[in-house]
């Protein structure tokens, strides 16, 4: 319940937030593989560990979404990871500790983990 201008304030601020990411007006931006080969190989498992694992960092800036099958099904579980002024990666095969790696030393670090890279572009 809204009881002052500051709890206003704070609601609009979180909103704002959530509409930019899902705008895509943000830095960073994070896709994770969720057509139905992505699924059964345990993308909603990757999803959650990184939203976990950036909420854990408090890092904000940073639009994740989902897409559907792009026709790697024996990669799946895919993480596509863009920065602006590098290239867009690709890792396949992600795990959920593997997403967390990806999250620190390639989101964090802008250190690319080469070891589950099957692509990239740009």
């Amino acid at each position: 319940m809204v009881k002052t201008l500051e709890d206003l304030a704070k609601i609009r601020d979180k909103t704002r937030e959530a509409l930019a990411a899902r705008k895509g007006d943000l830095t960073t931006k994070i896709v994770v593989g969720m057509g139905t080969c992505g699924i059964a190989a345990g993308a909603r498992e990757v999803m959650s560990a990184i939203l976990d694992e950036l909420g854990k960092r408090n890092l904000t800036g940073i639009a994740v979404t989902q897409t559907g099958c792009v026709g790697l099904c024996d990669k799946e579980p895919l993480v596509e990871v863009s920065k602006p002024g590098q290239p867009r990666v690709t890792y396949g095969l992600v795990t959920s500790e593997r997403a967390r790696r990806i999250v620190a030393q390639h989101v964090v670090n802008d250190q690319i983990v080469g070891e589950w890279v099957i692509g990239t572009q740009g």
